[in-house]
């Protein structure tokens, strides 16, 4: 009766989260990150065979745990794509939280698996490296520190950021690794310059980065012989670089043929932070050209579709992943070729590892899930109001 009178209720129909993901996502850019799996699992086949036989393992035993690791960060990326940049700033600085006490705690629980540097945590059945998760979380809590100073009556965001930046990056070149302090302090003064930060600043602090490099040179052995190594003029054949540099030579425009590569089975690290050797000895310099355009597929894309979107976090930390997933990228691959110094920096989502491509799954999730369509107004509409 009362229906009748009033009328009905009108309910309120959902879309669907599977739907609206779909919908909404970046659909280029996860095509590039699947087809970046499917190349680490075909290099995988050729580059991990060996290291099993080395060590007496069933030949696929690496290609099995890379599928096993894949297959969790591909779940790890799709659900936490489907975060709303709220949940993404809450997993970010919990994460952030957790694996900076682990970091803390490195030092004293940590093993360096006879590389000379304590960068990992072993447990028994499988290993994990504190700084590959800390990197995502950082950089969503420097961007929600930076967008928070903006704020009126907001706090020093951007002078609580830079401090926190130091005392990672302090951490991490105590290990040492200076590769992921480096790529810490550049995700950090991305985000600062997007941010507003003055030129002359950011001039300095590259100044100070400068600084602290020579004297890392002067204090840690284990620099210094690295950026010996990359200024020195011959490179020594038997070096992993040396390895590295004449199979990419071998490989020239259409590589030696699948299977037919011989850098695997003298190069220690050539399923991990070498793999692109392995790709352009086999498959040539096509392979490498494509999977260069499909990590600036992700980047590129990820920074337009971020022009468009309003909130200063939300730009902020978008921008600050997509140029960390970016330049790790161009970091692994530089040094098999010799522009950088060795880096002990693995390829995401192609090269080996457990905690790195997992990591990576969860960085890429959160840039999907912050570089999803939302309903809002063009950043060109604010401009024309504010007129």
């Amino acid at each position: 009766m009362t229906e009748m009178v009033y009328g009905s209720m009108p309910s309120s129909v959902r879309e669907p989260i599977l739907s609206r993901w779909w919908r909404t996502v970046d659909k280029w850019s996860l095509i590039a990150i699947l087809v970046l799996c499917a190349i680490g699992l075909l290099l995988g086949f050729a580059a991990s065979v060996p290291l099993a036989e080395r060590n007496g393992l069933d030949p696929f035993y690496y290609v099995q745990r890379q599928m096993f690791f894949g297959g969790l960060a591909m779940v790890a990326m799709v659900v936490v794509s489907m975060m709303s940049p709220d949940l993404v700033r809450r997993l970010g600085v919990m994460g952030f939280c957790l694996f900076f006490l682990a970091l803390l705690m490195l030092p004293m629980f940590g093993t360096d698996f006879g590389k000379g540097a304590v960068r990992w945590f072993s447990l028994g059945f499988a290993s994990f490296q504190p700084s590959e998760f800390l990197k995502p979380g950082f950089i969503i809590v420097a961007a929600w520190l930076i967008a928070a100073s903006g704020d009126i009556n907001g706090p020093p965001g951007k002078l609580m950021s830079f401090g926190l930046a130091i005392t990672v990056v302090l951490l991490l070149a105590l290990q040492p690794d200076f590769g992921q302090a480096l790529l810490v302090l550049f995700g950090w003064a991305t985000i600062y310059f997007v941010g507003g930060a003055p030129i002359p600043l950011l001039l300095t602090i590259l100044g100070l980065t400068g600084a602290a490099g020579i004297g890392a040179y002067n204090v840690s052995e284990h620099f210094a012989r690295r950026i010996n190594g990359f200024l020195s003029p011959d490179v020594d054949p038997r070096s992993q670089l040396g390895y590295a540099t004449n199979a990419i030579q071998e490989g020239g425009f259409f590589g030696v043929g699948i299977g037919e590569g011989q850098v695997k089975w003298t190069l220690p690290d050539a399923h991990t932070d070498f793999i692109i050797a392995v790709a352009a000895e086999e498959y040539g310099l096509m392979l490498v050209l494509v999977i260069i355009a499909l990590y600036t597929t992700v980047v590129v894309r990820s920074l337009f579709r971020l022009t468009r979107e309003r909130d200063p976090f939300v730009r902020l930390a978008g921008t600050g992943l997509a140029c960390i997933f970016g330049v790790q990228a161009m970091i692994n691959m530089g040094v098999a070729v010799r522009l950088l110094p060795a880096k002990g920096m693995t390829l995401p989502f192609v090269s080996y590892g457990g905690s790195s491509v997992i990591a990576a799954g969860i960085t890429v999730g959160m840039l999907l899930a912050l570089t999803r369509s939302r309903p809002q107004g063009n950043m060109s509409d604010v401009f024309r109001r504010s007129r």
